[in-house]
């Protein structure tokens, strides 16, 4: 189908607008994406209307804690990514090569929406990077809005702002990868770069969108110290201290299958920091520990929503401490 959001350049490239990558495609060249093509002069997406995973989820497992937490949300994968991440756990549909079989079915935007309308009170474009199927994105989430569904982005932020702006009433929520805080882990691990993140962390910010933050600790790449505390402190001045961030436990995958997964304490000490720094709601997930898996009051410290896995117990007033009666930052019931 005919992608959205490119240029015609005067010596015939087409110029893709989706992601910071801005390719350049000559006839019959792909994108880094693997999913969009110049096509006789015409920019064409491989994966506009593809679906290769729906999946009824806990919305705790995109991960958002403060947004319908202990609802269900009718997840949606396509096939694609702009990154190509060395541990990616999603590669089978992520890393899609030119001129490979596209997987998946066809489905359209209103039977999404109609079919999510069934089952959950959110919809969530997730599993691979939503950026590169922006049409299945646009459309299902304005059929999604319609019939009064809150509308969820799982992503690592590496697009454009010509991509929000769109979308900039038609998404309720996002959970993006802030997944180091250097260019070269960016580079090295990802083939991508750390400031359009920044940048476009801060521009969902400004949408209103609820926005949560989540860094994958790979022991030995992305775990220093110093390096946790600089992201601690980003979310805090430029996101706000009640933007909450989750620190997730790495297992080997793709070609880093043999990598050591990440020690508990090391994820502990990563969440104190995150609380030094003033981040009011830090959580650990991926594994099982004490600490850093409630919502806590920032006021009183009384537990708002204990967590077991993807299980919650919460007050009768979703989203007001039991204790004292502070209401916390989110989006309840």
């Amino acid at each position: 189908m005919r992608a959205m959001l490119w240029d015609r350049e005067p010596d015939g490239t087409l110029s893709c607008d989706l992601c910071a990558h801005a390719c350049r495609l000559k006839e019959g060249a792909h994108g880094r994406c693997g999913v969009r093509v110049n096509v006789r002069g015409e920019m064409i997406t491989l994966a506009g209307d593809v679906v290769t995973a729906i999946q009824l989820d806990p919305v705790e497992k995109k991960p958002l804690y403060h947004f319908l937490p202990g609802t269900k949300t009718y997840s949606i994968g396509s096939a694609g990514c702009n990154f190509h991440c060395r541990y990616c756990q999603n590669h089978k549909i992520a890393h899609v090569r030119p001129r490979s079989t596209i997987p998946g079915r066809r489905a359209t935007p209103d039977t999404l929406a109609r079919l999510a309308a069934q089952q959950a009170p959110s919809i969530a474009f997730t599993y691979n990077e939503p950026t590169v199927f922006f049409e299945q994105v646009y459309e299902t989430a304005g059929q999604a809005q319609a019939r009064g569904l809150k509308v969820i982005l799982v992503s690592n932020g590496f697009m454009t702002e010509d991509f929000l702006l769109p979308l900039s009433r038609r998404v309720n929520a996002a959970n993006i990868d802030l997944k180091a805080f250097s260019e070269e882990f960016y580079h090295k691990y990802c083939g991508g770069r750390l400031q359009p993140v920044l940048d476009n962390l801060k521009i969902i910010k400004r949408l209103g969108w609820w926005l949560e933050v989540t860094t994958l600790l790979i022991p030995g790449c992305n775990d220093s110290p110093g390096e946790l505390r600089d992201i601690a402190r980003f979310i805090r001045d430029e996101l706000g201290p009640d933007t909450p961030w989750h620190l997730t436990a790495f297992h080997g995958a793709a070609m880093m299958a043999a990598h050591p997964s990440t020690p508990l304490f090391q994820l502990e000490d990563a969440w104190r920091t995150g609380r030094e720094e003033g981040l009011r709601h830090v959580y650990i997930g991926n594994t099982t520990g004490i600490i850093g898996s409630s919502t806590l009051c920032p006021s009183c410290g009384a537990p708002v929503i204990e967590r077991r896995g993807y299980q919650i117990r919460q007050g009768k007033t979703p989203g007001v401490c039991p204790a004292c009666g502070t209401s916390l930052p989110g989006v309840w019931q």
